[in-house]
């Protein structure tokens, strides 16, 4: 029978929706840059057909523009008494339950646009490259009260091996 841990939040806990911005910014400068490179053949070719490439390319970046919010929304974890669990994706959903004792590394990261908007991600590792998980957009704070807290919890399970 195994030992149930009182965690405080055992509910799906979402991401926050300053991250809408930092998806947003990233696809924008990310399709400007790339629907100017693929428009470069058109102009030294002419040939006109060519300029389908760039026009297809910003309307993919366009609908993954439109599609950010419900995907950020989608992003989330729980803690439970032995493990986390973490989902993420609209179509191709994947949820992963990472052991507390299985986490061997607990890092945080924060990008430029990350940091502008005053949040971070966590990411862990386990031994199995497979089960790595990145726990994007969560504010600073939360993400270090997470990341002690994941550590916490590895140690004391890890001890009991």
């Amino acid at each position: 029978m195994t030992e149930r841990l009182d965690l405080p939040d055992t509910e799906w806990r979402g991401v926050s929706r300053k991250y809408v911005v930092v998806e947003v910014v990233g696809l924008i400068i990310f399709g400007l840059i790339t629907t100017a490179a693929t428009s470069i053949p058109t102009f030294v070719t002419s040939i006109s057909w060519l300029a389908a490439i760039p026009i297809s390319l910003a309307i993919i970046f366009l609908i993954n523009i439109l599609l950010t919010p419900r995907r950020v929304r989608a992003i989330g974890y729980m803690l439970r008494a032995d493990d986390l669990v973490f989902r993420r994706g609209l179509m191709f959903r994947r949820v992963v339950a990472v052991p507390y004792g299985r986490m061997q590394l607990v890092d945080i990261n924060r990008g430029p646009l990350d940091r502008a908007v005053g949040l971070s991600e966590l990411k862990f590792v386990t031994a199995a490259a497979s089960t790595g998980v990145v726990i994007p957009g969560l504010p600073e704070q939360d993400a270090e009260e997470l990341r002690d807290t994941l550590v916490a919890l590895a140690e004391s399970r890890r001890a009991g091996l």
